[in-house]
């Protein structure tokens, strides 16, 4: 298993990154200011597009694993990666999700709590609906781990 770096062509990658942010326009607003990993375990499992957010915070944007390879521990993987990788230039590392029973559990147990919401983000910044679970994303969920 690697973890390799994607400086060019990162839209080849397209297929993942929606999977974790279904509308390529909103991708497209990080995507290249961002530093991207994908973790490899002989064929692209996983990836992560990662920004600085100032002030010491570092921003997981996206991340998402293969749907056949999920629950194998890819994502925890590269979470610890960029934990160990960035930990000594960062003081925060936080991610923004939806209110999901299937992504607030995993980020959890990575370690991560709960620091704050932005109201109506998903229904003000996407062109449809977005349903994870049978349940609609109003709001984006920002949790946040100390590094």
């Amino acid at each position: 298993m690697e973890i390799i770096e994607i400086v060019e062509n990162k839209k080849e990658y397209l297929d993942l990154l929606l999977l974790a942010d279904e509308q390529e326009d909103m991708i497209d607003r990080y995507l290249e200011k961002g530093r991207m990993y994908v973790l490899n375990d002989n064929s692209v499992k996983c990836e992560c597009v990662i920004t600085d957010e100032g002030n010491g915070v570092l921003e997981i944007k996206n991340i998402a694993t293969d749907p056949e390879y999920q629950g194998k521990g890819y994502a925890k993987a590269l979470i610890e990666f960029i934990v160990k990788e960035y930990g000594e230039r960062f003081s925060v590392l936080q991610v923004g999700t939806g209110d999901s029973p299937l992504t607030i559990p995993f980020y959890e147990k990575c370690g991560f709590v709960r620091s704050h919401i932005i109201p109506n983000f998903f229904t003000d910044n996407y062109n449809h609906p977005i349903y994870e679970c049978g349940v609609q994303l109003v709001d984006m969920v920002y949790l946040q781990r100390p590094l």
